[in-house]
């Protein structure tokens, strides 16, 4: 048996209870795919992150209850939380390997800044706008696409008012749909809001997305013309993000709160790389 280091930390956040739970598990070295994925299962939160350190930098992955994604923002900002919280408490900025290539995490009073790609959104097919149509169970202003898809609706009351079919977003192209409108008078100074849809990877709503920013940002960024805007993710648990646009990145920023430390007990297995070499 195996015992491992486990933190949950709440993401997004800066009360307990709210922003998005994720796990965060170091590592010595990777275990088989297969662990990782019964891990996060177990864990059942929206992701769990694995990290190990190589050098002075990091790998770094993420899994849903479902499958391994290619890119997480409140995961990534739970795992340097847990680093400079826990374990390395001199430390200022970290650089993961990832599979969206070099991200990094620097902490910045008791906010932790991501710089993360920037991928616009650009408008999709009739089809595909008539598919969202459906889904959603109402017309939106505008649909757009990069990995995943994004509906304007006509006003935040609109985002939260959504239920979406979430077996017809399931079925949609991409990685899961955003809804977002400019944040209503009561939640000025905000700029916009969201919430996000994921339930292809085994999350019918995210709490708070860092990745959806990366559409979202460069669209608000240049609807309103400002590149520094301040962010609501408003799920149940709700979330707060300021995000900046930088060229090709976004710079999302956030903070974090500790719930949970404490251990899990895995089989002992061999690492993926030990049995490709037996």
């Amino acid at each position: 048996m195996i015992k491992l280091p486990l933190y949950h930390v709440d993401a997004f956040a800066s009360r307990l209870f709210a922003g998005n739970p994720a796990a965060v598990v170091p590592l010595d070295d990777w275990l088989p795919d297969a662990v990782l994925q019964s891990i996060a299962a177990e864990n059942n939160v929206s992701e769990t992150a694995f990290f190990i350190q190589r050098g002075e930098e990091f790998e770094l992955r993420w899994f849903t209850p479902k499958r391994e994604v290619d890119l997480c923002g409140h995961a990534t900002l739970a795992t340097g939380y847990v680093i400079v919280t826990y374990l390395q408490p001199k430390r200022q900025k970290m650089k993961f390997h990832t599979r969206s290539g070099l991200l990094t995490v620097e902490r910045d009073g008791a906010r932790f800044n991501l710089d993360f790609p920037s991928r616009p959104p650009l408008p999709v097919d009739q089809g595909l706008r008539e598919m969202v149509a459906e889904a959603l169970g109402q017309t939106p202003l505008e649909v757009l696409k990069a990995e995943k898809i994004m509906a304007v609706l006509p006003s935040s009351a609109a985002v939260r008012a959504a239920r979406p079919d979430l077996e017809k977003v399931a079925a949609l192209e991409g990685y899961g749909l955003i809804v977002t409108a400019p944040a209503g008078a009561g939640e000025r100074p905000a700029d916009f809001v969201s919430r996000y849809f994921a339930p292809h990877v085994g999350v019918p709503e995210d709490p708070v997305t860092g990745s959806a920013h990366c559409l979202l940002t460069p669209y608000w960024a240049k609807r309103l013309k400002k590149s520094a805007l301040h962010a609501l993710q408003v799920s149940q648990r709700g979330g707060e993000l300021f995000v900046t646009l930088k060229g090709s990145r976004v710079i999302i920023s956030g903070q974090a709160v500790p719930y949970l430390e404490g251990q899990i007990h895995v089989p002992a297995v061999r690492s993926s790389w030990q049995q490709a070499a037996k």
